[in-house]
């Protein structure tokens, strides 16, 4: 028997003078800048290639440690010993300390916080180098100290707590660490940010700008008002004086080049084709699609409410596809579809694929070490305390 698209997932193909839904190969007007979808995955990989991933994998055996992010293709879960979110893998591989070798199938700044967590004997590879985060470039360090001098010429600098998403480069962690500010995860956001305005009167958020704002807005009480947005490409961010003074949370002009593209049409569109869906979302979707969401979590809070939910429910999940497809399969006693019409998918998460996993593995057992991901001394000591202060938070 065979099955459509939209059957399986929940998607229809069929072309719209507006959405992606020919897989990048129209535009829409209505996205964030940055936010696109380029194209289906790949073919699946040479079955070949599975055999020499289980042979390189056993001939390692305990010195290398594979971790993989919920955004992977299956290909790849398929050999990690444990899967997650970015924050998640780097603990469970600064808890391998006998691993020699630790294998991120992720993006560059997760191996980066690897590295910065686990030992000096541990060396962290990410099989491909071009695995970016379109999110974390969007904030550099010179950017960064550049907003810093704008506060401090504004006169606030001193009574503000950079909180820093985990979804950012190690040079971004240091500063935060440097001037006394702490990172978070989509998890515990809030209780950063109560922390933060414990030790201030004002926050700047970086990279993602929809975290802050959803999670001081939903959670903190805060009103949108009470928000501002730094753009790092206009002179002093393109605030006042006033308005920065004014400000209680300063948002970094950043987003998750998936989920960004998430709209509230999009809500509109899936409640009006099935009736009685639950709508559950990421907090790195913009305001409004969060404000019309049902639901509204991490990417292990979305893994848990549909293990939790009722067989026969029906779910419209906005986040990474390759974790919808990977619920919509582990639940077959409910309908779950992918929030947009579109199909898109994290492009630079995919460029791990296996292929370049068997590379790397099979280079180990040759005795060369690939692509190894090291955060020089000065930056990973203050990107640690800014992840200490994080640990430490009730």
């Amino acid at each position: 028997m065979t099955t459509t698209i939209t059957e399986t997932y929940g998607v229809d193909p069929t072309p719209t003078p507006l959405a992606l839904l020919l897989l990048g190969r129209e535009a829409d007007p209505n996205s964030e800048r940055g936010v696109e979808c380029p194209g289906d995955l790949p073919a699946a990989s040479d079955p070949d290639l599975v055999e020499r991933a289980r042979a390189a994998k056993a001939a390692l055996g305990d010195r290398v440690f594979i971790l993989g992010h919920h955004y992977q293709r299956d290909e790849v879960i398929e050999f990690a010993d444990v899967t997650g979110d970015s924050f998640k893998l780097a603990r469970d591989a600064a808890a391998r300390p006998e691993a020699e070798y630790i294998v991120f199938c992720g993006v560059h700044f997760m191996a980066e916080s690897a590295d910065i967590l686990t030992t000096e004997a541990q060396q962290v590879i990410l099989p491909d180098l071009a695995a970016g985060c379109s999110m974390a470039d969007m904030a550099t360090a010179e950017q960064v100290a550049e907003c810093w001098d704008v506060l401090t010429d504004a006169g606030i600098a001193d009574v503000t707590v950079p909180v820093s998403y985990m979804n950012s480069s190690a040079d971004i962690k240091a500063f935060t660490g440097k001037h006394g500010g702490t990172i978070c995860t989509s998890s515990n956001a809030q209780r950063a940010l109560e922390w933060a305005y414990e030790q201030g009167q004002k926050v700047l958020f970086l990279p993602d700008q929809h975290l802050g704002r959803n999670t001081a807005v939903r959670e903190m009480g805060l009103s949108l008002d009470d928000c501002v947005l730094y753009n790092p490409h206009k002179p002093n961010g393109g605030l006042t004086v006033e308005e920065l003074r004014n400000a209680k949370m300063i948002l970094w002009r950043g987003h998750c080049s998936v989920h960004g593209r998430f709209s509230l049409d999009s809500v509109n569109d899936v409640r009006a084709r099935i009736p009685g869906v639950n709508v559950l979302v990421h907090p790195e979707c913009r305001h409004e699609v969060v404000a019309a969401a049902d639901l509204v979590g991490s990417t292990e809070y979305i893994i848990k409410a549909l293990d939790a939910a009722e067989p026969g429910s029906k779910w419209a999940i906005g986040t990474e596809l390759n974790l919808v497809r990977r619920l919509a399969k582990a639940h077959p006693d409910k309908e779950v579809v992918f929030l947009d019409r579109a199909v898109c998918f994290c492009s630079t998460m995919n460029r791990i694929d296996l292929p370049h996993l068997v590379w790397a593995l099979e280079s180990l057992v040759e005795g060369r070490v690939p692509n190894v991901i090291s955060v020089d001394p000065e930056t990973e000591k203050y990107a640690k305390a800014a992840l200490d202060r994080m640990l430490a938070l009730p």
